[in-house]
């Protein structure tokens, strides 16, 4: 690998972007490619769809087209975690995500929820969580649960997060909660298929009582989306 190469990769890194490094397995050629752009220069349909798709489902391929063979090694930013609400249940799954390599924000404007010594090694923010969500800007690899049960917290947050292509959207709270909360998102200018994503009651129904349970539910629900989406982005590609 060429130095510039290199850097390239680590100043990705830094931007929290996702590149692949394709080789072709005839010429050792390698170069970059941002799975973000429309078209690539000298890089074939095919070839810059597989590596997108390589990119979704986080794992390295190797790749045969009409061009020839190659090997797309993928370096995505880690898999992001956005909690709304520094509740009993965010401290028991902040340290449950991080353990399965999520970079976990905890976002509550109360100061007194929010403090390091109730969630230590996490990043928290202590601004309005529309206003936090706008400026982290949740993508493909991001899930965004909300915990507060306070509309006025919850709502802004969740009408960001609508409007992102985040891959997971959960908010906590009983069926009738649920339902109110849909309402008031209606009324705001979401449609149907766009509340379909939003996952309430959060979490798998496991029957969980405790906080600790139902932080494991909803890291439960969060991990079955996520590779149910890689396993549908896989099908498509063989269909």
């Amino acid at each position: 690998m060429r130095r510039e190469t290199l850097q390239e990769i680590l100043e990705a890194r830094r931007k929290e972007r996702s590149v692949a490094l394709v080789t072709s397995l005839e010429s050792y050629e390698q170069r970059l490619i941002d799975p973000d752009a429309e078209a690539v220069s000298g890089v074939d349909a095919d070839l810059l769809m597989a590596v997108r798709g390589a990119l979704r489902r986080d794992r390295s391929v190797a790749v045969q087209t009409s061009s020839g063979r190659y090997f797309a090694q993928v370096f995505n930013p880690p898999l992001r975690m956005l909690i709304v609400g520094a509740v009993h249940i965010a401290q028991a799954l902040a340290p449950m995500a991080l353990l399965t390599g999520y970079a976990v924000t905890v976002i509550d404007p109360r100061n007194a929820f929010a403090t390091d010594a109730r969630f230590a090694g996490v990043e928290l923010r202590h601004d309005w969580p529309d206003e936090a969500l706008l400026e982290l800007a949740p993508d493909r690899r991001t899930a965004v649960i909300t915990l507060t049960h306070d509309p006025k917290l919850d709502d802004p947050a969740l009408g960001v997060a609508l409007r992102s292509s985040a891959f997971y959207l959960g908010s906590l709270g009983s069926r009738r909660t649920q339902a109110q909360r849909l309402a008031r998102l209606r009324e705001a200018g979401f449609s149907d298929r766009e509340l379909e994503r939003i996952h309430g009651p959060v979490g798998l129904s496991l029957g969980a009582q405790s906080p600790a349970e139902i932080a494991v539910s909803i890291l439960a629900e969060v991990t079955q989306v996520l590779h149910a989406a890689r396993t549908t982005d896989a099908e498509v590609r063989r269909g």
